[in-house]
């Protein structure tokens, strides 16, 4: 499980939504073990984005291709600042 917290200004939250479902897309096409994805608004213009993966290896591999397609990118670029990045454990 990947839990990233991030700002986005005010502004861009339109935007940040916009590009939600084509990033969202280009993660299924492109992501090895990406099993789904909920984002949060939370207080202070801040999200969290809760990811799921099949393994912490599929999860570092996604990390290693970054912005890599324009789904992406777009909804990268809609962030402000990255707060915490954390990975953890769904236990049964």
């Amino acid at each position: 499980m990947e839990l990233t917290r991030f700002r986005v200004l005010p502004e861009k939250a339109g935007e940040l939504l916009a590009a939600r479902p084509a990033m969202i897309a280009d993660f299924e096409a492109d992501r090895e073990g990406f099993l789904g994805a909920r984002l949060v608004r939370l207080a202070n213009d801040e999200w969290l984005d809760i990811v799921e993966w099949r393994s912490s290896e599929d999860y570092a591999a996604s990390r290693v291709k970054g912005a890599n397609l324009p789904g992406i990118k777009a909804f990268f670029d809609a962030i402000d600042s990255l707060v915490s990045a954390e990975e953890g454990v769904v236990e049964p």
